[in-house]
């Protein structure tokens, strides 16, 4: 699983956790689980500014 932190300082910021069917973003009490499908379906949106 390849973990991405999103701040500088590594703990006062959620992480995205990359796994090979899912991916978690969040933290523990606030956690969104996407399918992998899910997941490349948000990247793309975000890529061509509609999300």
């Amino acid at each position: 699983m390849k973990i991405v932190e999103l701040c500088r300082e590594g703990s006062c910021c959620p992480v995205v956790k990359i796994g090979k069917d899912r991916v978690e973003i969040g933290e523990e009490g606030n956690l969104c689980v996407l399918k992998k499908e899910e997941w490349e379906t948000l990247k793309e949106k975000i890529l061509k500014g509609e999300a």
